[in-house]
């Protein structure tokens, strides 16, 4: 039998060959929009739109390989592979059971463009259990979670939602871009689709914009056909820099993981936090869930100020390590605030009953030392 190798080795390598003399030891470039075709060739051609360029193709093999599915597709920012992968789903007509705890990016593509296929879209709170089942009609044919959330921090088990939807002939379609598939892989856990934007931590440099889709071929498939259709190929570049980024997923996610319930720990015991949401603290909701499901609690932390919009704008114009900006999963340390970002469409009455009150900051944790952190924080809160 051959031994699986490890998440390590397998973002480095993908299934490793034996090399032949003189190759290059980090994959090259293909900068190219076309490639020569043979003549009376009836094969598809090899053409960049189609997500055929080696570069494309090279990390579409590898993330297979690390979420454990049958083939994977990179394109080009990850709203767009939220778009497809539901659209390669869904069909006029047919109805989307989806979480409620949601990025806003999503909730808009769901509830202000999915009207335009035909498609209608349900909210639900993962928590409810018996609500999902009463949400289905018999025009459902998915339903869509994301774990861990945006920004709370929230973990969903979504093995009863896996069993509900084999129960049902449905699909279940997963975000899994907070986790990455080193700190959890839906498929093992009876997800069809898993989304990633592909921005964050795949990439983990802040200098690619991307998304990618993994799942049965047939699904992937039909998410190429799409992208074909709709022109959201990722460009050479881009694939070339997601390539060495995969390379230091596993240790780079290690390092955040650590950090992540380093710098928890440190602000739960701050009095100028009201709250600090990081699943890794036994007072999440979803500890236990997170320490039975996942391999690591991740590098993203929220935190919520005392002194709400004041407390936060003066936190952040005294940091000096972390650096104040939109996105997440690179090797530096970034804060946003949700309510000018991913929940800047919400009156601050529906942030607040959402459970992100004015005052509420989302870390994403770099590489940085922990310690350096933690004293940056501190020195932000001590001052006036």
């Amino acid at each position: 039998m051959t031994r699986r190798l490890g998440l390590s080795t397998r973002a480095i390598h993908g299934d490793p060959a034996v090399r032949p003399d003189w190759a290059p030891v980090a994959p090259p470039l293909y900068q190219s929009s076309t490639f020569t075709n043979p003549v009376g060739s009836t094969a598809q051609v090899l053409y960049t739109r189609y997500g055929n360029n080696p570069n494309q193709v090279a990390i579409a093999k590898r993330l297979a390989l690390l979420e454990g599915a049958e083939a994977a597709i990179f394109v080009a920012s990850g709203m767009g592979a939220a778009a497809l992968a539901h659209l390669a789903v869904l069909r006029p007509g047919d109805h989307l059971v989806s979480s409620e705890w949601i990025y806003g990016g999503v909730h808009r593509l769901f509830t202000q463009e999915f009207a335009r296929f035909g498609i209608e879209v349900s909210f639900v709170n993962p928590q409810e259990s018996r609500t999902w089942k009463r949400a289905l009609r018999k025009t459902t044919r998915a339903i869509f979670l994301e774990t861990p959330t945006n920004p709370l921090l929230r973990v969903v088990d979504i093995e009863p939602f896996a069993t509900l939807c084999k129960v049902e002939g449905l699909a279940l379609i997963v975000d899994s871009t907070f986790a990455t598939p080193v700190n959890f892989r839906p498929l093992e856990h009876g997800a069809d689709v898993v989304i990633h934007s592909a921005t964050k931590y795949l990439n983990g440099h802040s200098d690619v914009i991307a998304g990618a889709v993994v799942g049965t071929e047939s699904v992937i498939e039909e998410v190429r056909r799409l992208m074909q259709v709709w022109g959201q190929a990722l460009d050479p570049m881009a694939a070339w820099l997601i390539d060495r980024g995969m390379k230091t997923l596993a240790v780079r996610v290690a390092r955040q993981n650590a950090t992540g319930a380093a710098v928890a720990e440190w602000c739960a015991g701050q009095a100028a936090f009201s709250a600090v949401h990081h699943p890794s603290l036994p007072s999440h909701p979803d500890h236990e869930t997170a320490r039975r499901l996942m391999n690591g609690y991740g590098g993203m932390l929220g935190v919520e100020l005392k002194g709400g919009v004041a407390a936060a704008d003066r936190f952040l114009r005294a940091l000096t390590i972390a650096t104040h900006a939109p996105s997440l999963g690179g090797v530096e340390t970034l804060v946003s605030e949700p309510r000018l970002t991913s929940h800047a469409s919400l009156t601050p009455a529906q942030r607040a009953e959402a459970g992100i009150p004015d005052g509420f900051l989302r870390f994403s944790l770099g590489l940085e030392d922990a310690d350096d952190l933690i004293a940056d924080f501190a020195r932000a809160l001590a001052l006036p």
